[in-house]
């Protein structure tokens, strides 16, 4: 993800929330890294689906969030994540 990715979407996101807002975070993990996801998060409830073939994880959490630098902040974190899918 490049930066002039992330500056078209944080226009997209001031442009169709009002901050704070809740933002609902969706991730696919490849199998064995969703606790790496998880410790990026503490104390939030995740909802986890896996894969047909469980080579994957759906990893999806709502958070109360500040704004979109907020939002974007997180993107940038869970990036580190080797084989990350962020939706």
């Amino acid at each position: 993800m490049d930066q002039q990715w992330f500056e078209r979407f944080r226009d997209q996101l001031d442009s169709h929330y009002a901050w704070p807002a809740l933002y609902t975070f969706k991730f696919i993990v490849p199998k064995g890294k969703e606790e790496e996801v998880k410790m990026l998060f503490p104390n939030h409830v995740f909802t986890e689906r896996p894969s047909k073939n469980g080579n994957y994880t759906s990893v999806t959490l709502t958070m109360m969030m500040p704004s979109s630098e907020a939002v974007i902040k997180i993107y940038y974190s869970v990036s580190t994540i080797e084989g990350l899918i962020a939706l």
